[in-house]
């Protein structure tokens, strides 16, 4: 054994039976000599000379005393032994990620495996096996697979809790009140052609036809943070989803002033009236196509094609763009040219065209007044809207804000990669939600520190590996970053 008590000083060449030189370690105490370490044995010269190094290396490496003895031509150097890579891992990725989960106040929710499969989700997305085997590669985190699959199980039951610290978050660190909200739909399909009570077909904004599906709501604020989501069975209608998620948050946050944006697809009379009688402020788009003619041709004459200029009408602002204007009158010119092609081509038509009306059996013509009615609001966008105590440029520039929540809807689409949902159980699908969920708000609170995509600011981390260096003789260890950029 090591003497603990005193440095080890001395070496010693001892000849064995063999004709070898063994190189050894440790201190004489009287005439005897008290062994630490046997270094090795080694018959020629050059080898005696790396044990003598690698000896003195060991006493080095005990010594309460640091020694200036640096010299990159000695052997210590050139014929060092006994190192080896003992593991690597992305550290500088892990710390960042789970000072991140922690900031948005994740930490509280207490669950280890949640909080790595959040991370891991942040840092490459995949299945929840593949993440298991992830975690190992990346952090050297061991799960069995029954276990994480077990925990997915409690999962659910913290969501009120995860979105309590979201919320807390936006309202600490990024000024967020309830006072705007963006809320919107998405539908997430299923590898599978079976449906259950929750998985339904619907119209689905993957293309998915004849696959079941779920949809999410999601609400974010002006930066496109999450704040709130819910699931619905996948044969809902989008329009009706949006009353239960509102009024829920109004009611579980106390709020007083609430205003709400939406796309046109949450707009119906029937959702505005309810919206109003829970005494919630709306800014959603309004259909300006529906139009009649006359009403178009009004609308078009008092805007008079001035760039950004509003109008008001009863509860809807009309807007035009000279820059939405020169994208509807290319979209215009090919609709035109198609109806025109079905025309000469009437066996070719695989659908009628939106400028073509019929005028006998199997004959169409291009209708005019339509034609007219479309031109006349190139460039013209509306909103409807109830609230009266604000501007009405304030009002279309808020509106605006609402792409924030569609590029939500495309990180958890493509760069956290939430579907295809491979999950058949609802608890294990309501589970997944949640883990892409708490990763959405990892992914914004990353690109608003960074001004970076999460994706680019996740590669640059996955080339920064920590790999420890072990020196099996001292028994010393190394941590050393590589970054390969």
């Amino acid at each position: 054994m090591e003497p603990h008590s005193a440095v080890i000083r001395r070496i010693r060449k001892v000849k064995t039976v063999s004709g070898s030189i063994a190189v050894q370690v440790g201190n004489y105490q009287g005439n005897r000599f008290k062994l630490a370490k046997h270094i090795g044995s080694a018959k020629d010269p050059q080898g005696i000379s790396e044990l003598m190094a690698m000896a003195r290396e060991y006493i080095r490496s005990r010594s309460p005393q640091l020694e200036f003895d640096f010299n990159p031509q000695s052997p210590e150097i050139l014929f060092k032994r006994g190192i080896r890579a003992a593991s690597g891992r992305l550290e500088a990725a892990y710390r960042y990620l789970n000072r991140i989960y922690s900031q948005v106040g994740f930490n509280r929710l207490n669950n280890r495996i949640l909080k790595h499969l959040v991370i891991i989700r942040v840092l490459e997305p995949a299945s929840k096996i593949k993440s298991i085997w992830l975690l190992k590669k990346y952090f050297s985190l061991g799960y069995k697979k029954t276990t994480v699959f077990r925990e997915l199980a409690r999962f659910p039951a913290l969501k009120d809790r995860a979105e309590a610290a979201a919320v807390n978050y936006a309202r600490r660190h990024l000024g967020f009140d309830f006072s705007l909200v963006f809320y919107d739909v998405t539908t997430l399909y299923f590898e599978t052609h079976g449906q259950d009570e929750l998985r339904r077909n619907g119209f689905s904004k993957d293309n998915k036809i004849n696959q079941p599906q779920i949809l999410i709501g999601l609400v974010v604020n002006n930066t496109g943070f999450p704040v709130y989501w819910n699931i619905f069975k996948g044969n809902t209608f989008e329009g009706k989803t949006m009353i239960p998620v509102i009024s829920a948050i109004k009611e579980k946050y106390r709020i007083g002033k609430f205003t709400v944006v939406a796309d046109a697809g949450m707009l119906s009379a029937k959702n505005l009236a309810e919206l109003e009688r829970h005494g919630i402020d709306y800014l959603v788009a309004a259909r300006a196509k529906t139009l009649k003619l006359f009403q178009a041709q009004s609308i078009a004459a008092e805007l008079n094609q001035t760039d950004q200029k509003i109008i008001r009408r009863e509860s809807v602002l009309y807007e035009y763009s000279a820059k939405r204007a020169a994208k509807d009158k290319a979209d215009n010119d090919k609709q035109l040219d198609k109806a025109r092609y079905y025309l000469n081509n009437p066996s070719k038509a695989a659908k009628r065209s939106k400028f073509l009306s019929p005028a006998a059996k199997n004959n169409f013509v291009i209708n005019e007044s339509i034609v007219k009615k479309y031109r006349l609001l190139e460039g013209v966008k509306g909103y409807q809207t109830n609230v009266q105590d604000s501007t009405d440029r304030l009002l279309v520039d808020r509106y605006q804000d609402l792409w924030r929540i569609e590029q939500s809807f495309r990180i958890v689409k493509s760069d956290l990669e939430i579907r295809p949902v491979y999950h058949r159980r609802e608890i294990s699908i309501k589970a997944h939600v949640l883990i892409v969920f708490m990763a959405l708000c990892l992914s914004r609170v990353i690109e608003l520190e960074t001004g970076k995509s999460v994706k680019r600011v996740m590669d640059e981390l996955k080339d920064k590996w920590t790999i420890t260096l072990t020196d099996d003789i001292s028994g010393n260890t190394l941590d050393i970053t590589l970054d390969t950029v």
